[in-house]
C-alpha cells in the first residue's frame, strides 16, 4: 500500500495583529447600531416636515370667527338685563296699586266676618227678632227694606273691591311670569360669565402671541372726526373719538371701558339722547339713514343678527369697541358685513 505523508497546515506569511481583528469585528456592530438609531429617529420624528406656526392673518381670522360667536351672547346679556329692569319696574308699579286694594278687601272681609260672628252669637238674630216682632206692619216693611239694602250694599262694596283686585292681579300675573322668565335668563347668562371670560382670555392670549401687548397697529389712522357736524351729533362723535385707546369690556358703558353698544349709549347720552344698551335695540330706536346720507355721529350696524355697532366719524371711517382685549379704535366702514345705518335723536 502506498503510504500518505501527513499534510502540513498552511502557515501565514504575515502574522495577524490582534487589534486588526478587534477593529474588523467592531465595525459591523457599530454600523448596525447607527442604523438602528436612525430607524428609531425616523419612527419618532416621522419623515414629514414639521408644521409651520399659523400666520398672523390665520390667527386674526380665528379670533374674528370666535368673537362673532361670542359677541351675540354678550349683546343678549345686555338686552336681557335692560329688559328685566324695565319689566321689574312695571311689576313694582302694579304691586303698589294692588296693595291699597288688598287693604280694602281685608277691611271689607273683616266686616263680613264680624257680621258672621255676631249672627253666630245671636246678636243679629236678636235684632231681626226685634224687627219682626214690631207692632206696626208699616214699620216692619220699612225696616226689612233697610236691612235688605244694608246687606246688598255690604255685598256690593265687598264685590267691587274684589273685582278691582282681581283686575289688577290679572294684569300683574303675566308680568310676574315674564319677570320670572327674565330672572331665570339673567341667572343663566350670569352662570355663563365664567365661560365668556375664559373665552375672552383665550382670544387675548392668541392676540398677545401675534402682537405682544402693543396691539395690532395705529388706533386712529385718520382724523377723528374728519369733520365736525355740530349739534348733538357733534357732541356724541367728539366723545366717541376721545375714548380711542380705552379697552373693550363686555357689558360696560364707561367711563373707563365700553363694549360696542355701550360706547354708542355713552356717546349719545352726552348729547342728551337715551339709547338702549344693545345693538339690535339701538337699530330699532334710530331713524334709518341711506349710506349716501351718512354723517358723523350716525350708527353703523353690522351682521344679520345686529350684534355689532360702531359710529361713523366721516370720510369712510368708524370708531368702535371691537372685541375684548382690543382698544377702542377706528376702522374702515366696510370692514365687516354692514346691515344698515341709523341716526339717533
Amino acid at each position: 500500500m502506498a503510504s500518505h505523508a501527513p499534510r502540513s497546515l498552511p502557515v501565514a506569511s504575515t502574522p495577524v495583529d490582534p487589534t486588526t481583528i478587534r477593529s474588523r469585528t467592531r465595525w459591523p456592530v457599530r454600523t448596525s447600531l447607527l442604523a438602528a438609531i436612525a430607524g428609531v429617529a425616523v419612527l419618532l420624528l416621522g419623515t414629514t416636515p414639521a408644521h409651520a406656526e399659523p400666520s398672523v392673518a390665520e390667527i386674526e381670522k380665528q379670533i374674528d370667527v370666535a368673537w362673532n360667536q361670542l359677541e351675540p351672547i354678550i349683546e343678549k346679556h345686555n338686552a336681557t338685563r335692560q329688559d328685566l329692569a324695565v319689566k321689574q319696574k312695571q311689576a313694582d308699579a302694579l304691586a303698589k296699586k294692588i296693595q291699597p286694594l288688598q287693604l280694602q278687601v281685608d277691611m271689607a272681609m273683616g266686616k263680613v266676618s264680624d257680621m258672621a260672628v255676631r249672627a253666630y252669637k245671636g246678636d243679629n238674630a236678636s235684632a231681626i227678632n226685634a224687627i219682626l216682632t214690631t207692632d206696626s206692619p208699616t214699620m216692619l216693611a220699612d225696616q226689612l227694606t233697610i236691612l235688605d239694602q244694608f246687606a246688598r250694599r255690604q255685598q256690593h262694596d265687598v264685590q267691587a273691591v274684589v273685582d278691582l283686585k282681581e283686575k289688577y292681579a290679572a294684569q300683574k300675573a303675566p308680568l310676574d311670569t315674564l319677570v320670572a322668565q327674565l330672572t331665570k335668563t339673567e341667572a343663566d347668562l350670569a352662570a355663563k360669565k365664567k365661560q365668556i371670560d375664559a373665552e375672552i382670555d383665550r382670544l387675548q392670549k392668541l392676540r398677545i402671541k401675534v402682537y405682544g401687548n402693543g396691539g395690532g397697529g395705529p388706533l386712529a389712522p385718520a382724523p377723528c372726526p374728519s369733520e365736525y357736524p355740530g349739534g348733538g351729533a357733534g357732541i356724541a362723535v367728539k366723545y366717541a373719538c376721545q375714548q380711542i385707546g380705552k379697552l373693550y369690556v363686555w357689558g360696560a358703558a364707561g367711563p373707563n371701558n365700553f363694549d360696542c353698544s355701550g360706547l354708542m349709549l355713552a356717546a349719545w347720552a352726552k348729547a342728551g339722547v337715551t339709547l338702549p344698551h344693545n345693538a339690535a335695540a339701538q337699530r330699532r330706536v334710530t331713524a334709518y339713514v341711506k349710506r349716501a346720507d351718512l354723517r358723523p355721529g350716525d350708527l353703523v350696524f353690522y351682521y344679520a343678527d345686529l350684534h355689532h355697532v360702531g359710529m361713523y366719524v366721516g370720510n369712510g371711517w368708524v370708531v368702535h369697541a371691537s372685541q375684548a382685549g382690543e382698544p377702542i379704535k377706528m376702522k374702515r366702514v366696510d370692514e365687516g358685513t354692514i346691515h344698515s345705518f341709523g341716526r339717533p335723536g
